[in-house]
């Protein structure tokens, strides 16, 4: 008996005395810890920002190119010239020297239209991104939300298991009392031996998964896994008008349909890029140049210098490329008529989904509800069951009863109030409302 409280001296001092000293995670700075820090989230954002910098004008194709160009060259042989007049002249070893420098411009007054509509695609596929983006942090928010509220549970299901180990610890000595006393025999005091250990072994183990599911919660938020913390175990749920507002909304806030709907711009706009091959480009040239040579007595000049601007207009139109073109066009055509195909397909099924999530939700509710009724009737059959229990007018193993249908009860409860909560939550994405709301 002695080993036994040392046993529950050992569980119960340690976790106390760690809790003592804990700060609360709240659910709003855990979620601005996830946005900061979160691996997903952060990759998603330097995806953006590449989006961000292929939409900018220096993408565009709309400026113009600028080179500059230099060289320079030496040349060294024997010459022999002849005149016009008869005269010879031989030179061993005649140097020419040559130096150059210019500054070339090009660009593109018209290419059919072409830029002008992968511009546009750009600036859609930003868009895009964005999309990407808030579907990761939708995403990551569940995924937080899940992690974190079964740590509220744990939480609570601990105290209620610390009360049943407390209760039955009580028991335990009553039976030691009565027993000494000659009033119950020595199987009362093992029966209460016996469920002291089980209770121990339960407690413990749910201590364990507790640990192990802060550590997994300190992974999602990217910090410290031996960060130590208490969570908020209070739940709110979202105004059932509100909510109605927001399936009515479904379908035009839903992030997969928002994403189609870009693909299908994003594709138009590759298919109208498409049919510039049936155009003529027309392209703009210039160029400032320097050129000075130095040649030898053999050359009718001894030196050169030029400077100049020069300028030109150019037209290309591809009239047959093999086909190449048109069969372009045409493939671009059949990839927008998927993407509609697409968007039909997942409007119907976000459809189903938002249905699924909204009677998954309501029964949940239901289904706490009915818990938290059956809580506090299994509290009025354990009071009175103790009651009974003190006076001997029951035997201890219908006190176990009655003691084992409250725990059930109440972790049922704490099960039921955070599915309910995650199953609101999977609908609010599903209407495009998770980032819209304040739990």
């Amino acid at each position: 008996m002695i080993r036994l409280r040392f046993i529950h001296l050992l569980l119960l001092i340690p976790f106390c005395s760690v809790f003592a000293q804990e700060n609360t995670l709240s659910k709003e700075d855990a979620i601005a810890l996830a946005l900061k820090n979160n691996f997903g989230v952060i990759i998603a954002k330097n995806n953006l920002k590449i989006a961000d910098n292929n939409k900018n004008i220096l993408n565009s194709g709309y400026l113009p190119s600028l080179t500059g160009n230099a060289g320079g060259s030496f040349d060294q042989s024997n010459q022999e010239a002849t005149f016009q007049d008869g005269s010879v002249r031989a030179i061993d070893g005649a140097e020419t020297t040559r130096y150059n420098a210019s500054l070339n411009l090009n660009y593109t007054l018209f290419d059919g239209l072409g830029r002008w509509y992968d511009y546009k695609r750009l600036k859609e596929e930003y868009g895009l991104s964005e999309l990407e983006t808030r579907e990761t942090i939708e995403t990551t928010m569940i995924q937080l939300y899940t992690v974190y509220f079964e740590v509220a549970r744990l939480t609570e299901n601990i105290k209620v298991l610390e009360d049943t180990f407390s209760n039955t610890q009580k028991r335990l000595q009553r039976s030691e009392y009565s027993f000494e006393y000659g009033q119950t025999n020595k199987l009362d005091v093992l029966n209460a031996q016996v469920d002291l250990v089980n209770d121990s072994i339960n407690l413990m183990n749910t201590r364990q998964t507790f640990r192990n599911t802060k550590r997994d919660l300190n992974l999602l938020l990217n910090r410290d896994l031996a960060s130590s913390f208490e969570v908020d175990t209070v739940i709110a749920f979202v105004n059932p008008i509100s909510l109605e507002e927001f399936l009515d909304k479904g379908i035009a806030n839903n992030v997969s349909v928002l994403q189609t709907e870009k693909n299908i711009k994003i594709n138009d706009y590759a298919y109208k890029s498409s049919k510039s091959v049936f155009l003529p480009t027309v392209g703009l040239t210039g160029s400032y140049g320097w050129n000075e040579g130095n040649f030898p007595a053999t050359n009718f000049l001894a030196s050169s210098v030029s400077t100049g601007i020069s300028a030109g207009l150019n037209l290309t139109w591809n009239l047959f490329d093999g086909g190449n073109g048109i069969t372009q066009i045409k493939n671009a055509k059949i990839v927008l008529d998927n993407q509609e195909t697409i968007k039909d397909q997942i409007e119907q099924q976000v459809l189903r989904d938002v249905q699924n999530a909204k009677e998954n939700y309501l029964n949940r509710l239901q289904v706490f509800s009915l818990q938290e009724q059956n809580v506090v009737t299994n509290q009025n059959n354990f009071e009175r069951s103790n009651e009974q229990f003190q006076l001997g007018s029951i035997t201890s193993i219908e006190f176990r009863q009655a003691q084992i249908n409250l725990l059930n009860a109440q972790t049922n409860k704490n099960l039921a109030k955070y599915d309910a909560k995650l199953a609101e939550l999977q609908l609010l994405q599903l209407t495009g409302q998770l980032l819209n709301i304040e739990l």
